[in-house]
């Protein structure tokens, strides 16, 4: 059955990274669309439908590639979606300013098919550097129906659709000029199959055709700004401020949601608990189900949800305008002297938000051993889940004032990314060692951001799937805190007896046993740091939450001072990752063995660096 015949069409979507596929795909299919995994693959993959002259058109976003040659996941998932034969169109995506280099992608995709549209993004941009394309002739040159766009302004959108349609249903004829004609050797590695010659012979077309088809003398692009945020010192002082700001406006900005949010799941849980009685249940099964599952999910999503809402948004903000990659260009060097990749900037900066998203993240680098060096050494920086702590640490104990805080903790942050590098250098020369590869990253213009699109990707895409991962293991580990607080054995509580047991490392460490049984026991989420602290130091048999003044009395109660502070922010800076990244990372690496590793680097750092400044501690306690 051909496209003709089907009620829905499928249309692959495929292009090299940066060239505006996620505008286009947004653009075409707005709401309807969801991302997942392809079958058997680890490489998500995005689809959406849309509705065009009575007929349904599921579009597939494959993975941004330079090419086909199956040397990434993300080649692979790309090529054996071609190889295939699944789609009924391949619509091919380049960039107007970058022509000759897309080229090298569409006459790979030649080489499989001939149900094919090259789409010409960016000609706005294009006009800008005083370059045309000549659509018609490259069209004449590829032998498909070529289009050109503006994806950002929903320009040439119709046109795409109707030659989608007028190809799939056979209307218009297609004669690829194909470089090799041996779809083989396009999807071999360079090193079995296809040649360097072959190679060659794909560089050359593609000049040819760009030579043929380009007019115009493309004027300089290196603007103001990128002098700014590229400079040697310029663009690190700019990055410091960028981050500075982030975390000013996320930390200024959530209080009060946060604690309307907090109010809100109150009442409903109130609600909940005279639902609970009007019913009857049995007090263990209030207890566990209320008080355990329902109060902790709600503690972890009133503390967790307004600062992601916040935090998210600013991330895809700059990733939208282009600054992410700059910011990769400018730490590119640091990471290669500690033997990793500078793709390793990006997927870093990821781990802000979500330490497991940022260990998904990694497999935009190509090589497996850099790949597991920027996998095991993510959780180094803190994740939106243990910043509300570090926030309030900071506040009690060393500036309540929001700027100053805010620098305290980029001061933090800094020290979390030195530590990135270091634990890099570390791991590449032990069990690790290799040379770092060349790191090919494209520098794209800087760009007017799409808020709209930001505000719904980052909400519903990043937040709430955060969120709702959150909750599912947030809940169970409430049942179990539950049964921690109201077993007893003597006259205390397991809890207690946890924190006891672990008294004397704690002291060691600079904090004490329950602050190392709040850590262990927030290890399904880090978000449940606090209230379980003071749920052990309350002596409560639920979880419970203190803010404020009430919480600095409480904590200086318990002999809490400056250096106690200090010892857990920097204990929460490193110490193992949460539940949801160790089975991320177990899921990307396939080995338990890497699973413990990430564990225990971060963790003997902390220790480390905890043990040191409490010993410092006690040296300068004597004078």
């Amino acid at each position: 059955m051909n496209g003709a015949d089907r009620e829905e069409v499928v249309v692959a979507l495929v292009g090299n990274p940066n060239v505006g596929k996620s505008t286009l795909f947004n653009a075409l299919t707005g709401l309807h669309q969801h991302t997942g995994n392809w079958p058997g693959k680890t490489v998500a993959v995005a689809q959406g439908r849309y509705r065009y002259k009575g007929r349904t058109y599921r579009l597939v976003d494959l993975p941004g590639t330079y090419s086909l040659r199956s040397r990434s996941e993300e080649e692979r998932i790309t090529a054996e979606f071609l190889k295939s034969c699944q789609a009924d169109c391949v619509l091919v995506l380049g960039d107007a300013t970058c022509l000759e280099r897309n080229l090298l992608l569409m006459l790979q995709v030649l080489e499989l098919t001939d149900r094919c549209v090259f789409c010409v993004n960016l000609l706005d941009e294009a006009a800008r550097r005083h370059l045309s394309v000549d659509l018609a002739a490259l069209h004449l040159e590829l032998g498909v129906p070529v289009v050109g766009i503006t994806a950002s302004a929903g320009q040439g959108l119709d046109r795409l659709q109707e030659t989608v349609r007028e190809l799939v249903d056979g209307f218009v004829p297609t004669h690829p000029r194909r470089v090799i004609g041996d779809r083989e050797q396009v999807l071999a590695p360079t090193s079995r199959k296809m040649t360097d010659r072959t190679a060659t012979r794909f560089v050359h077309r593609a000049e040819e055709i760009a030579a043929r088809v380009l007019s115009g003398e493309q004027r300089p692009v290196m603007s103001w700004l990128d002098r700014l945020t590229l400079g040697r010192w310029s663009g690190r002082i700019i990055m410091v401020l960028l981050l500075l700001g982030v975390f000013w406006l996320t930390i200024s900005g959530a209080n009060v949601p946060s604690l309307w949010l907090e109010r809100l799941l109150t009442w409903i849980g109130q609600l909940l608990h005279a639902g609970a009685a009007a019913l009857h249940f049995p007090d263990w099964l209030t207890g566990l189900l209320l008080e355990g599952a329902y109060d902790t999910a709600a503690r972890v999503v009133a503390v967790m949800l307004p600062p992601m809402a916040i935090f998210f948004p600013l991330f895809t903000l700059l990733e939208d305008f282009g600054y992410l990659p700059r910011a990769a260009f400018l730490l590119d060097h640091r990471f290669e002297r500690c033997g990793g990749c500078g793709k390793q900037a990006l997927t870093m900066a990821m781990g802000f938000g979500c330490n497991a998203a940022g260990v998904i993240g990694c497999r935009i680098i190509t090589s497996p051993r850099e790949r597991l060096l920027a996998i095991l050494t993510n959780a180094l920086v803190p994740c939106n889940g243990r910043f509300p702590a570090l926030i309030v640490l900071i506040s009690l104990f060393f500036s309540s004032n929001s700027l100053i805080g805010a620098g305290i903790l980029t001061a933090f942050v800094i020290l979390s990314v030195g530590m990135t590098f270091f634990a890099t250098a570390l791991l590449s020369g032990s069990v690790l060692q290799g040379e770092p590869n060349p790191m090919v990253l494209e520098i794209p213009p800087f760009r007017r951001p799409r808020v709209g699109q930001i505000l719904l990707r980052s909400l519903l895409d990043r937040t709430a799937a955060v969120t709702a991962r959150a909750v599912t293991v947030a809940a169970p580990a409430g049942m179990v805190l539950w049964l921690l607080g109201h077993v007893t054995v003597g006259e205390q509580s397991l809890l207690l007896h946890l924190a006891a047991f672990l008294q004397p490392l704690g002291g060691f460490l600079g904090m004490s046993g329950a602050i190392l049984a709040a850590f262990l026991l927030s290890f399904p989420a880090n978000e449940l740091l606090l209230p379980l602290l003071v749920t052990i130091l309350s002596g409560s048999a639920v979880l419970i939450e203190v803010s404020g003044e009430a919480l600095h009395t409480l904590l200086l109660s318990h002999g809490w001072a400056w250096q106690t502070a200090l010892c857990t922010i920097l204990f929460l800076l490193f110490h193992w990752p949460c539940a949801t990244t160790c089975l991320t990372i177990h899921r990307e690496t396939g080995s338990w063995k890497w699973t413990l590793v990430s564990m225990a680097v971060p963790t003997a750092l902390g220790i480390l660096l905890c043990a040191a400044l409490s010993c410092l501690a006690q040296v300068l306690a004597l004078f």
